[in-house]
């Protein structure tokens, strides 16, 4: 059983972009959809594909990288835990390298960045910092 699912999407992530794949498989959640689209949207991956079968189905992310094969992705991290969940109100949200990296937050509209919901005046719970 995994404890953690949001910490092993982004680990398979940065390994894969580490080793240079060009895709990488992760089992698939709700969650872990809405997080791909976010990292697709922001530019850190090329696209992703959701394979229905075998249940509870296959997340397949394409990865992206630079003129001579350089890393879009220089940094993933996993901020609030399982064991330790970290909020934030709408004054307190981060911004990670000036605006160059997103954070990914969990609200009580869904899934979004921090510009997002700095927008939307809204605070939550900070799930990974990406840049």
């Amino acid at each position: 059983m995994m404890t953690d699912p949001i910490a092993d999407l982004l680990t398979r992530i940065r390994n894969a972009s580490r080793a240079e794949h060009e895709k990488v498989d992760i089992p698939a959640s709700k969650l872990k959809v809405r997080i791909t689209e976010i990292l697709k949207a922001e530019g850190f991956v090329k696209n992703f594909r959701f394979i229905e079968e075998p249940k509870p189905g296959t997340l397949r992310v394409y990865l992206k990288y630079g003129a001579g094969n350089e890393r879009i992705i220089s940094g993933l991290v996993r901020v609030s835990r399982p064991g330790r969940r970290v909020y934030v109100g709408k004054d307190k949200i981060p911004s990670i390298l000036g605006g160059m990296g997103v954070a990914i937050l969990s609200t009580s509209r869904g899934v979004m960045t921090d510009r997002e919901v700095r927008k939307l005046g809204l605070g939550g719970e900070v799930l990974a910092y990406v840049w």
